[in-house]
């Protein structure tokens, strides 16, 4: 078991049975928590986008998407990485208007994922997406945005583990977010990786949001890869916890405040990405057809795996593992879906 791993004296909380259970639960319960949060909307999504449209999601810019060809269609489609994009030009062609917005189920699959304990091929969250005015687009909107979702995080905690009181040696969600970003991150910690710096940090503070992700530190790398199209550089964040059974920090949400006509002029060129400005998404942001949207996702096994206590992602979610990880998860007594 090359990746994955299984720590001492792991047990999980709840049979195979149980876990189905509150799976579903979980998803009724935060549906409803994030949507009054935020004022969503639930709407339908696309699992595969035209190629040519530019709306799938490039993630760190190196992930190949499956693509396929359709009987009749001169284009090719590609399974989506995300929905970023494709919320934005919706929220515009269903009329939403300022302070209101959609969220969807987004599954995807990513064939260069690298497999292990929190990474599967198979990608389930939800997306989301709110429109803003320019007044709006500011650390403090972000902030009190994060703010919503953990609070939206925390109620459905509460009431989950009401009904399976297993739950309850699990730590509490932390009312309080910890902000810091990722210039600060890099000066507290210079002699560490980027991974490094984000579990001794989360170690310390349980529930974290790390503030700007994509630009260039002053060591001259960026934090994290982050596409030049949709998030801000300087506006956007991931939402971190600490988890318990593996001991370490991980990313629960991806969002930001998007991209506004002069932020993607500069991060397109930043990127060495100028080719794009010509496809129909990237034209319409950069003449201002669209509007200002704060938006991200919500990764639904992932937040299982919190609120359950899972050590490894195929127990809250079905998908293809290695052999070793089979083998290896069999042996301890965890149950893979």
């Amino acid at each position: 078991m090359d990746r994955s791993r299984i720590p001492q004296g792991y047990t999980p909380l709840l049979n195979i049975y149980e876990t189905q259970k509150a799976i579903g639960l979980l998803h009724r319960l935060f549906e409803d928590r994030l949507s009054g949060a935020l004022r969503l909307h639930r709407v339908s999504a696309p699992l595969f986008v035209a190629k040519s449209s530019g709306l799938n999601d490039d993630l760190n810019g190196v992930e190949r998407p499956v693509a396929f060809d359709i009987r009749g269609v001169s284009d090719t489609a590609v399974v989506v990485h995300s929905l970023a994009k494709w919320k934005r030009l919706a929220l515009k062609r269903y009329q939403f208007h300022p302070g209101e917005g959609l969220y969807t189920d987004m599954n995807a699959i990513r064939r260069d994922e690298d497999l292990d304990n929190l990474h599967s091929a198979y990608v389930d969250q939800w997306d989301w997406e709110k429109i803003i005015t320019a007044e709006d687009r500011n650390l403090d909107y972000l902030k009190n945005t994060v703010r919503a979702i953990v609070g939206a995080l925390r109620d459905t905690q509460a009431f989950l583990r009401s009904v399976f009181p297993q739950l309850s040696v699990l730590p509490e969600l932390p009312g309080e977010v910890t902000f810091v970003t990722s210039q600060e991150l890099e000066d507290l910690y210079p002699d560490f990786t980027a991974k490094e710096r984000e579990n001794a940090f989360v170690r310390e503070h349980p529930v974290s949001f790390l503030i700007g992700i994509g630009g260039k530190l002053r060591s001259g790398k960026p934090h994290d890869g982050r596409a030049p199209d949709y998030d801000d550089w300087d506006l956007n964040g991931d939402l971190l916890f600490w988890n318990e059974p593996l001991q370490c920090s991980y990313e629960l949400s991806s969002m930001g405040i998007r991209v506004s006509p002069e932020s993607m002029d500069r991060q397109l060129t930043a990127a060495g990405c100028d080719d794009r400005r010509e496809l129909p998404f990237h034209k319409a942001v950069l003449n201002g057809e669209l509007p200002y949207t704060i938006g991200g996702g919500i990764g639904q096994s992932r937040l299982c795996m919190l609120l359950l206590g899972s050590a490894h992602i195929g127990e809250v979610q079905a998908s293809v593992w290695d052999n070793a990880t089979r083998e290896a998860c069999e042996k301890a007594g965890i149950p893979l879906l």
